[in-house]
């Protein structure tokens, strides 16, 4: 099936325009970056760069595509398109080169996470349909590396599926949650495609089935007796726990275990506290207490702080729907154009509020290191000298300055994905990619990865490239003067 209409209409007047005026081969340069970190937070755990691959590669327009554009009309009732328009874009293949930083990879405002370049009406009808695919997907994975974060070493199971925005945001929601460090989910179809791992326990609808919750407990357990994790609050909460020690001791004179218990509603801290010690008591030290009910990431912490004792902890409507940040901002935008073997011409959009001052050239992203740990990024024109990128300028504050030694690693964050058209990457698995997140998060301070009045990261851009964007600042600014 074409994806290639899944574009603003826009991008295609704008492509139409490009060809009627000429420019349409004129080589440019986009990058496709964010201006806030979601949830007033520290960082952001880039994702969805795979589905961003997959649609470059099979971007078609096949001949459905074709009739139903030929069909558009303009205002006055005539084709918007030319017919030799339409017949350039059934013939049209992307040549753009691509890069980017890797899924898993902790990014921060203002550095790219995409470069594109190539012709300038190729690039342009990437814009639409790239961000709609990295803009999600990253809400998402920073949403479950936070909410991972403070589930420290307890398993993370996302929970989201019912509450999730349609069948392709809870798909691509599941991917991303697992990029971000959940162990599980319970999103099936999401297992199969993604191959990740699958769980769940049963509904207050199972024990509401049978005249007694006891009896519910029991028949489970006859029909399920390896997979035993009874959900205890659908009455009274503490003597469901009684129920199932009793009906754990059953399964216990079978030689089958009980594996745990699931509090969904009421003082979790409380009630973990106090089922804990029945199961203990009872001799069930390994059965494992799972939480639910309207969890993230500050009621797990606070959880934690009041001494509860879940171990495992089911995260939905919050985690699925990136509860504190209903989207990230990000923006594609042109910063570079030129005639083909010709120099570049560095363009940025102008504002009046600082933050939105776009950043010309083609940029790339430098990560110093210090002792294993991330102590700063600059970003740099790879036409102005990368080599010697080793101080950085804030980009909305200049007092702000970063100087890193000689002697500090560093690893530029950018990676070749698309060379004019031809794919030269190897897209990692999904465990990979999550395994890479644990990794980029290890690398930096407590500090940042706090969840209130996060640490500043310094990021700042090169010398060279800061000076280049305040002279073109001026340089509009002055022309553009009445």
């Amino acid at each position: 099936m074409s994806l290639a209409l899944l574009t603003d209409f826009y991008q295609l007047s704008m492509a139409y325009a490009y060809w009627k005026a000429g420019i349409s081969q004129k080589e440019a340069v986009f990058h496709l970056f964010f201006r806030r970190p979601p949830f007033q937070g520290g960082f952001t755990v880039a994702a969805g760069l795979e589905s961003a691959v997959e649609f470059i590669e099979n971007f078609r327009y096949d001949s459905s595509d074709i009739d139903y554009l030929a069909g558009i009309r303009n205002p006055l009732g005539k084709p918007f398109f030319d017919r030799e328009f339409l017949r350039m874009l059934e013939k049209l293949r992307l040549n753009v080169s691509v890069d980017a930083v890797p899924e898993g990879t902790v990014i921060f405002p203002f550095e790219p996470l995409l470069r594109v370049q190539g012709p300038l009406l190729s690039c342009q009808l990437l814009e639409t349909p790239l961000l709609n695919l990295i803009n999600f997907p990253t809400l998402i994975a920073t949403k479950a590396a936070r909410v991972a974060l403070a589930a420290g070493s307890d398993p993370v199971l996302e929970f989201g599926l019912r509450r999730a925005q349609g069948i392709n945001g809870a798909l691509a929601a599941t991917r991303a949650a697992f990029i971000g460090g959940v162990a599980a989910t319970s999103n099936v179809l999401a297992g199969k495609i993604f191959d990740i791992p699958v769980g769940g326990t049963h509904a207050h609808s199972w024990v509401m089935a049978f005249d007694d919750e006891e009896e519910s407990f029991r028949t489970y357990a006859k029909v399920l007796p390896d997979a035993c994790i009874f959900l205890v609050d659908t009455y009274d909460t503490i003597e469901g726990v009684k129920k199932a020690i009793r009906v754990g001791k059953w399964l216990k004179k079978r030689g089958k275990k009980l594996l745990g218990i699931r509090l969904d509603s009421g003082d979790l801290a409380a009630l973990s506290i106090e089922s804990r010690k029945l199961l203990d008591d009872a001799g069930f030290t390994d059965a494992k207490i799972i939480a639910s009910n309207e969890l993230d990431e500050e009621v797990i912490s606070e959880l934690k702080k009041q001494g509860s004792k879940v171990a495992v902890w089911g995260v939905g409507t919050n985690l699925i729907t990136a509860k504190g940040s209903s989207a990230l901002d990000g923006v594609y935008k042109l910063s570079a154009i030129r005639d083909v073997g010709k120099r570049w011409k560095y363009t940025l959009k102008l504002s009046e509020q600082l933050a939105k001052i776009s950043t010309p050239g083609l940029q790339q992203v430098r990560r110093f290191f210090r002792e294993g740990r991330a102590i700063g990024d600059i970003i740099y024109d790879t036409e102005l000298g990368g080599p010697q990128a080793t101080r950085g300028i804030d980009p909305l504050d200049s007092t702000k300055q970063y100087t890193f030694a000689k002697n500090d690693v560093w690893e530029d964050l950018l990676v070749p994905i698309f060379s004019r058209g031809k794919k030269v990457y190897r897209t990692p698995s999904l465990k990979e990619i999550q395994a890479n997140t644990r990794r980029e998060l290890s690398q930096f301070s407590a500090g940042v990865k706090r969840f209130l009045n996060p640490q500043g990261y310094p990021v700042g851009l090169e010398q060279k490239l800061y000076d280049l964007k305040t002279q073109l600042t001026k340089k509009i600014r002055s022309t553009k003067r009445p």
